[in-house]
């Protein structure tokens, strides 16, 4: 059965908020059912960082096979990469940030998912962002 986009963002928020350990349990489950994902940490400030973020969303997903290396697919992860950036800069603009990136790609859909926990002193902000994008299979 295929999963709708809304069902991808939601596989591509569990990968983001998912521990190493069930990060590669995911990794499994999801392969049986023909959904590709993939998850990468990220950390820095916010405002210094989004190239490395964009890259490692870029390289993470071809990697993991989840797109081919070719214009189309490399833009929509990068399109998707920066509308979930464009979420979770607002809050974070100026802090350090920890987190991680989860995608997920069923047929033509992939999501991206970018979920941080924000310094500030003693007090753990978190925020999440998420992007869409349809891809020829």
């Amino acid at each position: 059965m295929k999963n709708t986009s809304a069902e991808v963002a939601k596989i591509a928020t569990r990968m983001a908020i998912s521990s190493r350990e069930e990060e590669e349990y995911l990794k499994k489950k999801y392969k049986e059912t023909d959904v590709l994902v993939t998850a990468v940490n990220i950390g820095g400030n916010i405002n210094d960082s989004i190239s490395k973020i964009l890259e490692r969303a870029l390289v993470a997903s071809k990697r993991n096979g989840l797109i081919r290396e070719e214009h189309l697919h490399e833009g929509a992860i990068i399109g998707a990469t920066r509308d979930a950036l464009m979420d979770v800069q607002k809050r974070a603009s100026g802090q350090n940030v920890g987190g991680k990136i989860g995608i997920a790609r069923e047929g033509e859909h992939i999501s991206v998912c970018i979920f941080l926990s924000i310094g500030l002193l003693h007090l753990d902000e978190v925020v999440i962002g998420i992007g869409h994008r349809a891809i020829p299979l």
